[in-house]
């Protein structure tokens, strides 16, 4: 059971090696499932019982499963992000070195662990737009074999390297490229080669490196998978798949996975951009129904918000809150915070902790220690735009925003249970009394 959803997982995220590539493949898997492409710069038809998703920079993507009775309909949303921490390679990418080496000059993307991309086989992928004839193209990218390396300074000549040490990202991460052989314009020809382009075609990319290295599935009991992307493809995928699994006919669920949760949600693809807002309203249009249905249908709205969690470091357990700490494979994690950098409240926890023991899956909760600033996720950053009650959870995990991540085989298959019984389950109708 957890062996073959661990195998469609890593599967997943071996072919999505960046946000284009993850949302491409959650495309793949909707059309396969009966789901039809709409496009927003062209006019949309829904209807009632349809099965519907649409892409934005096409790396953000919506899907709608829309109810066969809508007198009183409501939205089911569950969120997640399909980015994850990188370093994307800049326009003029060679540089030279003594005419004895070739390193590509790259920026940071988001939040890494930099020594953790140092020594291990590296790639490129990402989008490329090319011309053909009178108009532009995008294309994915994945150079499928092992390019590039990000070289370790030897101990020798970096005494203090064990003592601490500040990476600085436009002198310690550059990636090796190639030798002495290597020329100026090297890069563009291999990305040409590639995409069987002319390289007077290539008119813009957007590319980032990724970790070569396969999934492992390790420990005393093969309990453990580590990987890359796990924050927040884990997620991600399995949200898709408990959708999947879900139906209401007296609502319209919705899948969302957005780009650049990585660095702040704010663009036209992130989750504080109008893509929620503008999809859930003229579908809205496209059902017949008017302005005052729309806001009644978000009032009574439920979202889950699905970003992976820190577990409990076996190393360093006081990193962690003394009783709000989590581990791997011991279910879905809610996470709260005072500041309300997570959506989590009294009413949503309610809700969700009841779909959760309908269907037999265990919860645990994560808190920040008081002393110690957290992180934050996409949750209350989509309300801003379509508010309704929400809730943060994920899936515990270890050395989030390392190149290699690690979590528990049991999890993905909590999250997939629980998220399918969510989009199965009348939640606008659960008794919950307002406070007069």
């Amino acid at each position: 059971m957890y062996e073959e959803i661990v195998s469609g997982l890593t599967s997943f995220i071996g072919k999505s090696p960046t946000a284009f590539h993850a949302a491409a493949n959650l495309g793949d898997i909707l059309r396969k499932n009966g789901y039809r492409r709409l496009y927003e710069g062209e006019k949309w038809e829904i209807s009632p019982g349809g099965k519907y998703f649409v892409t934005r920079n096409d790396s953000s993507i919506i899907a709608l499963n829309v109810g066969n009775k809508l007198e009183n309909y409501y939205f089911k949303i569950a969120a997640s992000h399909s980015d994850s921490p990188a370093f994307k390679i800049k326009e003029n990418v060679e540089i030279q070195v003594r005419e004895k080496y070739m390193k590509l000059n790259t920026e940071g993307y988001g939040g890494m662990l930099c020594s953790t991309w140092f020594d291990r086989p590296l790639s490129v992928a990402g989008r490329v737009i090319v011309r053909d004839g009178g108009r532009y193209k995008a294309r994915l990218l994945n150079i499928d074999k092992d390019l590039l390396l990000i070289p370790s300074v030897a101990i020798h000549m970096n005494r203090k390297a064990n003592e601490g040490y500040a990476y600085n990202k436009q002198v310690d991460m550059l990636p090796l490229f190639g030798g002495s052989e290597c020329k100026k314009g090297d890069f563009k020809k291999l990305i040409a080669r590639e995409l069987e382009v002319d390289e007077e075609n290539i008119f813009g990319m957007d590319l980032y490196l990724y970790n070569r290295m396969k999934p492992s599935v390790w420990g005393a009991s093969d309990e453990f998978i580590s990987c890359p992307q796990l924050d927040d493809l884990q997620c991600a995928y399995t949200s898709l798949e408990g959708f999947l699994k879900g139906r209401d006919d007296e609502a319209v669920n919705v899948f969302a996975c957005f780009d650049n949760e990585e660095v702040g949600s704010g663009t036209k693809q992130g989750a504080a951009s109008t893509f929620l807002y503008d999809t859930l309203y003229r579908m809205n249009l496209c059902l017949g129904k008017g302005e005052e249905e729309f806001f009644q249908a978000a009032s009574k709205g439920f979202m889950l918000s699905c970003d992976n969690a820190h577990a409990v470091h076996p190393n360093h357990p006081d990193k962690t809150d003394t009783g709000n700490c989590v581990y791997m494979n011991e279910g879905i994690v809610v996470k709260s915070h005072a500041g309300q950098k997570y959506t989590t409240d009294a009413v949503s926890l309610a809700v969700f902790r009841g779909i959760c023991q309908e269907a037999g899956v265990p919860l645990q909760f994560f808190s920040n220690r008081s002393d110690m600033e957290g992180g934050s996720t996409l949750g209350n950053i989509a309300m801003s735009q379509v508010s309704m009650n929400s809730i943060d959870i994920g899936l515990a995990q270890l050395a989030m925003h390392s190149v290699y991540e690690t979590a528990g085989i049991k999890d993905s298959f909590y999250m997939i249970q629980a998220v399918g019984r969510f989009f199965s389950s009348r939640i606008e109708t659960l008794p919950i009394c307002s406070i007069i």
